[in-house]
Order: structure tokens, then C-alpha cells, then sequence
């Protein structure tokens, strides 16, 4: 069909007579070779490397150290939009033979070169922080994403910082948020590094004004700063008053407050620091007005237990801002009727009972469950099973309320330190109460409804930890057991709950200042025995059971408007559930099963 003349000097193909068919009628075929690139691509790295058709050579100098590279203008343009602009702008460089660049290893710029012709970089240790500086210089993005990825593979507590530090430098953006990711979840590992310590006193501000700070307490920030202010005393001192201001300082717990004006050297030379904390302290102490808290981190509903047809071990987690269910390590023992609570950012789950395959068994266990570990610790038992018990906290001592053990219906409360790990006996209210519901609010415990073994209850008392003693306060307008109860806003809601006859959607509220209750809107839903709380200034409440069953529906109450909404379902439907708002798990602690339901 064709031949060549051969090859002549001036290399020309010559073709004869060629005749061709026609093809009319026969349309178009768009047609696409999936491996020209990388044949194209293989072709020009053959002629790279037999040094053929280069046409600009990048002599490269870095601390006295020189080394050349002859490479085609089209190839770097075609990976670098800064290579690209140096070789088709009016520079110096389009046309020059040779290009001398400073301030780059060779070995980093012999790694750009071979990305450029191969598409493959290595990233190692030793090199990864020149690779990032030299390919953001040269915006050679394949070499910045590999760089990135393989510094957040390997972030840790002891270089999470630095590499932070590092993109924030090089304005690597997506490399610093994940270093500042990392820093805010693990923020207790990283404070206890060397370059934490190094940290300026500015950079430490900037570090702990962070809201998404992941700590169980407002108390390990505080410690944190303290530890910063030791490393060097005589010349951190003058900083510690700044830190104090950086603090969500109202959400130290009053004890801690009081140990540290007590026991804390530092305070003894800043007179001005020790001053600041022991008004917050009488504020406090003296239950004035205080600002609201900030909380740190993601919080999370957590969803400890429950009945369906038996107690099960369950504990889950709901994300309000997500919509999401974690699901977490489970119960030592499956637990109905147990009441829940938050300590330091430990989850508490007090009493119950075990009714599930050959037990039928109430308990005075309590358990604590860690976030930053998602694990159950046991802690020392109450000094009497209780089931379907109501706790509370003050001032981060646990009271447990009435319940019963067997037959026997308690009027008695104790009180648990998590400091000591110790149950002690406080005056006892004036009814026994089985499924009240228990809230504190302003340093008072209030106890409301229940039932005393043979009536469901409609009385509520109110208990001073100062006098240790119960006083009766204004009764609901409807008898309930087993109601969902908490404290919002100067206001004690109380919601659904049981009369002996039917479980209520309705919901009431006491007005602590005027002693009054009065109603607001129905829930959607019958229910009794749910889980209820309260979250960023709205109510949710969770599960039940009624006429038709278990419940897994999730309601949430807004006091501004006056209006319940369903917002989610639970993974199952279940009854006695333990409820309470605490931090966000450390995700690098859940198991490969855990995860959304």
C-alpha cells in the first residue's frame, strides 16, 4: 500500500498512489485510547532519561551543594502552574538554555522531576517536610497531596504541633485543619509533650480558645496551662492571668476551684490570678447568676441500657448535630431502671436491675464509663440495691434516690465522692419513691412523682445539701410515675409518666422563682420510663413505653417555641434507658464494629 524510499538524509517518507474507498453515509465514531497517556507518558520519560530532545537544563544550588538536571520545558509546564508560567511568560526563562534555582535539595528536586515524568513520588520520613516545602512552592499538587496524606497517617501526639505549626506556615491548609483536628481530639496526650512546652505564650491563647477541644473537664485545660506556667516559672508567671481569661473559667467545678485557691503555688505569687478565681469561686459557692458555659468539643446524648422483653447491656450514642448513632461498649451486665449521669465527663450509671436470661436481679452496682477510652470502669456499690433509682449531681457528688430492692420500696438517698469512691447516707425523704424523676438545679435536688408501693405520686420535695434535709414544695397538677424529668432555664419540666391507668403525652413545668406549675405542649407520643434531657437549651427525650409497646422515638422540646419535634428514631425500641450529655468518644478508641446504626 506504501513504502519508503529509505532513510535519507533528510529523513522524508514518501508514499505512493494510495487509492481510498468511500464512506459516505456512514456517520462518526468518537474513539478514545484509555493507555495513550501512559504510553506518551512512558515514551517522554525514555527520552528524559537518554537525555533526547531536552531542551532546558535546571541547574539546582542548595547549601553549596550544585547538581543539573537537562528536562523538557513541557513536562514541568504540564505538572507546575509555576514551571508553566516561568516557561510561556515574558521571562528570561522561556528562552534561556539553562534555569538555576536556589534553596531546593537537589535529591527533593530529583523527586518533583521524576513525579513530573512518572506520575510516582516516594514519601519517607527523612524527606517529607522538604518534599511539602518544594512541591507548594511549585504547586505540584499529586507531590503535596501525597506529602499530606503520609504527614496525617502519622500524626502524633509528640509532632502534632510542629507539623501544625508547619503547614500554617507553608499555607497548607487542609494539613493544618487536620493537625489541629488531631490536637483538639488527643489535646491531654499533647499537652504532655515537649512541644507543647515550647509553645510562646500567644500560641498557648490561640491553642486553648479553641471550643473544639475534646476533654472530659474544663479542669484539664487549667491544668494544662499550669503545667505550661511550671516548665518555666520566672518567666511564664506574668502569663498566667491571660490563660485564666482564655478558660471557660465558669465551667471549673466548684471543687476543683477550691482546691487550687487552697493548694496551687502559682496563686501564691500572682496575687492578681488568685484574686480572679476566688470571685468566680464565691460567685459560684453563693449560687449567684453565673454566665453561660461554653461547652468544649462535640457532646453527645449517651443512651445507657434499657427493657425490651429483658434488660440489655446496650450503650449508644446520639449526635443531635449529625443525626447520627454510635453504637459503644457495652454494659458489664444488661441494667433496666438505672439512673445516669455526668461527672468530670464521666458517664455514671447507678443501680437498676438485671432481668434478662436466668437473672432477675436488682442492683447497686455503679459503673463508669470513660469516653477517651470507651470503656467501663466498676466503682465502689451503693449501700443498697435500687432499681429504678434517680441520681443527680452537685457540686460533682452523685446523689441516688429512693428506688426499690425487691418489695421494699426506699425513701433513702446517699450520696457518692468520686474523689474517695465512697456511698454515704443522707437524710432520707419524707415518701418513698420508686421511678421519680430526680434534677438539680441551682445546687437544690429535687425529687418528683413516683410511686410509694401503693400509689402513684404527684408530690415533689426539694432537697438543701447545706442542711441536709427534704422540703415539700408545690405539687404537679397530675400524678406520674415514671414521668421524664430535668431542669432548663430556671424551670423544672416534667413529661409523660404513668397514673396506674394510662401513660401521658402531656407535659408540665415548675417555676422555681414563683413556685408555680403550669402546662405547656403535649409530646407526640404517650410514653413512661423514657430517658429525657437536656441539650443546648432544648429537651429531647427518648424511648418509653405505652399502650402499643416499646418506643424508639426521639422527641425534642423547644422552650422558645413551645413545640416538640420528632427528630430521630433509636436503633431499637426500649424502655428504663439511662440518659446523659457528656463528650464526644474518641474515635480512635471504637472498635471496627462500632460505628452508625
Amino acid at each position: 500500500m506504501f513504502c519508503s524510499s529509505g532513510r535519507e538524509a533528510n529523513a522524508t517518507v514518501k508514499f505512493e498512489a494510495v487509492v481510498i474507498p468511500s464512506m459516505k453515509g456512514h456517520g462518526y465514531l468518537d474513539y478514545t485510547v484509555e493507555k495513550h497517556p501512559a504510553r506518551a507518558l512512558g515514551v517522554m520519560q525514555e527520552l528524559w532519561r537518554d537525555k533526547q530532545l531536552c531542551d532546558v537544563t535546571v541547574r539546582v544550588t542548595y547549601a553549596g551543594k550544585e547538581q543539573s538536571f537537562a528536562v523538557h520545558r513541557i513536562v514541568l509546564a504540564a505538572c507546575s502552574p509555576v514551571f508553566r508560567a516561568m516557561f510561556t511568560g515574558n521571562l528570561r526563562e522561556r528562552q534561556a538554555p539553562e534555569v538555576r534555582l536556589e534553596g531546593i535539595h537537589p535529591r527533593v528536586m530529583e523527586r518533583l522531576i521524576d513525579f513530573a515524568y512518572t506520575s510516582r513520588v516516594s514519601v519517607g520520613e527523612q524527606c517529607v517536610l522538604q518534599l511539602l516545602l518544594a512541591s507548594t512552592m511549585y504547586q505540584v499538587e499529586g507531590v503535596i497531596q501525597a506529602c499530606c496524606d503520609f504527614l496525617v497517617k502519622n500524626l502524633d501526639s509528640a509532632n502534632a504541633i510542629g507539623i501544625c505549626r508547619f503547614a500554617e506556615q507553608i499555607g497548607c491548609a487542609e494539613l493544618w485543619q487536620k493537625g489541629k483536628e488531631y490536637i483538639n481530639i488527643h489535646f491531654t496526650e499533647v499537652t504532655k509533650e515537649e512541644e507543647f512546652f515550647n509553645l510562646m505564650h500567644c500560641q498557648l491563647l490561640d491553642l486553648i480558645s479553641q471550643d473544639g477541644l475534646n476533654v472530659l473537664c474544663e479542669s484539664e485545660v487549667y491544668k494544662a496551662c499550669l503545667e505550661w506556667v511550671r516548665w518555666d516559672l520566672e518567666g511564664r508567671a506574668q502569663y498566667f492571668h491571660a490563660l485564666l481569661n482564655a478558660l471557660h473559667i465558669y465551667a471549673l467545678p466548684l471543687r476543683f476551684l477550691k482546691h487550687q485557691l487552697q493548694e496551687c503555688p502559682i496563686l501564691d505569687k500572682a496575687n492578681t490570678c488568685r484574686d480572679f478565681l476566688s470571685k468566680i469561686f464565691q460567685e459560684m459557692h453563693l449560687r449567684k447568676p453565673l454566665p453561660p458555659v461554653r461547652q468544649r468539643g462535640n457532646q453527645l446524648i449517651y443512651v445507657a441500657g434499657g427493657y425490651l422483653h429483658h434488660s440489655v447491656p446496650t450503650m449508644e450514642a446520639f449526635s443531635p448535630r449529625t443525626g447520627q448513632w454510635l453504637r459503644l461498649a457495652d454494659l458489664p451486665v444488661p441494667r433496666s431502671g438505672a439512673g445516669s449521669c455526668v461527672v468530670l465527663g464521666l458517664f455514671y450509671t447507678a443501680g437498676g436491675r438485671n432481668n434478662s436470661e436466668g437473672e432477675n436481679v436488682d442492683s447497686g452496682a455503679l459503673d463508669c464509663y470513660n469516653p477517651m477510652t470507651n470503656q467501663w470502669t466498676p466503682r465502689a456499690p451503693m449501700n443498697v440495691p435500687r432499681n429504678r433509682v434517680g441520681v443527680g449531681v452537685i457540686d460533682g457528688v452523685i446523689y441516688a434516690v429512693g428506688g426499690s430492692w425487691g418489695s421494699l420500696h426506699h425513701h433513702s438517698v446517699e450520696r457518692y465522692d468520686p474523689e474517695t469512691n465512697q456511698w454515704t447516707l443522707v437524710a432520707p425523704m419524707a415518701e418513698c419513691r420508686i421511678g421519680a424523676g430526680v434534677t438539680v438545679w441551682n445546687g437544690l435536688l429535687y425529687a418528683v412523682g413516683g410511686f410509694d408501693g401503693k400509689n402513684r405520686l404527684n408530690s415533689v420535695e426539694c432537697y438543701h445539701p447545706e442542711k441536709d434535709e427534704w422540703i415539700s414544695v408545690t405539687p404537679m397538677g397530675t400524678i406520674r410515675s415514671g414521668a421524664g424529668v430535668v431542669a432548663l432555664d430556671n424551670y423544672i419540666y416534667v413529661a409523660g409518666g404513668y397514673d396506674g391507668r394510662e401513660q401521658f403525652s402531656s407535659v408540665e413545668r415548675y417555676s422555681i422563682e414563683s413556685d408555680k406549675w403550669e402546662s405547656v405542649a403535649s409530646m407526640k407520643h404517650c410514653r413512661s420510663a423514657m430517658g429525657v434531657t437536656a441539650y443546648q437549651g432544648k429537651i429531647y427525650a427518648l424511648g418509653g413505653f405505652n399502650q402499643k409497646g416499646f418506643l424508639d422515638s426521639v422527641e425534642c422540646y423547644d422552650p422558645q417555641k413551645d413545640e416538640w419535634t420528632e427528630v430521630t428514631n433509636m436503633p431499637s425500641g426500649r424502655s428504663g434507658v439511662g440518659v446523659a450529655v457528656t463528650m464526644e468518644p474518641c474515635p480512635r478508641n471504637l472498635t471496627p464494629a462500632d460505628g452508625d446504626s
